[in-house]
């Protein structure tokens, strides 16, 4: 199981060479790295459909059914994923295993989803661990507006 700066420089020398993308993860990396800290495993489970896209559920409040938001789980053991994990999804599916800075920068992308949540324990939904999107992309922004200026890294990023 790599550590985080190991998942960090992973991420780095594999994402695409344009000038931008591994300077802007250099550049987050502090926020990414904070944010997995208040996690317990440095792998997380992801459920994904054949095409290979993350299984998105949407949850409806109890007493205000207008009310929803859209979450992807990602699951610290495979043992901790049930039926119930992915309502209304059929057996296309397959979970698979992800580092927790990768699961984290692929929420910058997810502009559909609210919230990833992170399943640390079997059955006890008080272990869980939310990461709105929206308070994730605000730590991005901050970060950014205080870090020293960069030419490469643009505004619109986060």
């Amino acid at each position: 199981m790599m550590d985080l700066n190991t998942q960090i420089q992973s991420l780095i020398d594999n994402a695409p060479q344009d000038g931008v993308t591994p300077q802007l993860i250099a550049t987050i990396a502090p926020v990414l790295s904070a944010i997995a800290h208040r996690l317990s495993h440095h792998q997380y489970y992801i459920i994904q459909n054949l095409q290979q896209s993350w299984v998105v559920t949407t949850l409806s409040n109890r007493t205000n059914s207008a009310l929803q938001k859209r979450v992807i789980y990602a699951f610290a053991d495979l043992k901790y994923i049930s039926p119930s994990s992915s309502t209304g999804v059929d057996d296309q599916v397959t979970a698979i295993p992800m580092p927790i800075i990768d699961v984290l920068f692929q929420l910058v992308a997810l502009d559909s989803v609210d919230s990833i949540m992170f399943v640390e324990s079997q059955n006890n939904e008080s272990k869980s661990v939310e990461i709105r999107r929206d308070i994730f992309l605000k730590k991005i922004k901050n970060h950014l507006e205080s870090s020293p200026p960069n030419a490469n890294i643009h505004d619109d990023i986060a």
